[in-house]
């Protein structure tokens, strides 16, 4: 997506094939929070707003709204709202949310008035959208949006796969915008990343896959 001064961020995801182990799988749309001119702005952390895969919750789904106050300014958890919805482990950013396999959820980060930025999640199959909270940050715009897989599992666990599309953003100015191409990065493994990993653009698609044998490298340019 363009680094310009955005309002809003939004992908669609749908899980194809599920985790079979229980571990934490978390899928996620993340943005930078900024504030002031576009190349002089002081940034105010970032967010991440996902599905979870968590075996600690009813039938391992999970929605997770959070982020991070940026390390210049001490770090730190982001402060928001409360949530309509339950947390049964009682977690401030992590509720249950009844997602599945097969289904396309569209999940938006958005202004949602001065200093409060709004994390929601549209179920596509019934058009049903739900509010997971709002996140308090000293922030005017919305830069570096991307998309994300974090795996807790072992690098060999039974093969998930997942995949993206309908990449959006609207800008501070109105406009709508839609990527056309990705920047691709991998963890390395001296960081406890696992080399069979996979990203790859497919029908349209950008497809993320795990057990499988790894199609372009870390630092690619993935275009549809």
């Amino acid at each position: 997506m363009p680094q310009v001064p955005l309002r809003a961020v939004s992908a669609v995801l749908e899980v194809v094939r599920g985790p079979a182990v229980p571990a934490l799988y978390f899928w996620a749309l993340q943005a930078s929070f900024q504030s002031g001119g576009q190349n002089s702005g002081q940034r105010r952390g970032a967010g991440h707003l996902g599905l979870q895969h968590h075996p600690s919750y009813p039938g391992a789904g999970a929605v997770n709204w959070g982020g991070y106050h940026d390390p210049s300014s001490g770090g730190g958890i982001l402060d928001g709202t409360g949530s309509a919805l339950a947390s049964t482990l009682g977690n401030a950013n992590t509720f249950d949310y009844p997602w599945g396999v097969g289904q396309r959820h569209r999940l938006e980060i958005a202004a949602a008035g001065p200093g409060r930025w709004r994390g929601s999640v549209t179920d596509l199959s019934t058009d049903t959208t739900t509010i997971v909270r709002e996140l308090f940050v000293d922030a005017d715009h919305l830069v570096s949006p991307m998309i994300w897989s974090e795996v807790f599992a072992d690098c060999d666990a039974e093969p998930i796969e997942i995949r993206w599309s309908s990449l959006a953003a609207a800008t501070v100015d109105g406009k709508f915008v839609e990527p056309t191409s990705v920047s691709l990065s991998y963890q390395s493994e001296a960081d406890g990343g696992c080399s069979n990993t996979s990203t790859t653009v497919e029908d349209g698609w950008l497809i993320q896959r795990t057990a499988t044998e790894r199609v372009h490298v870390h630092g690619a340019r993935l275009r549809w």
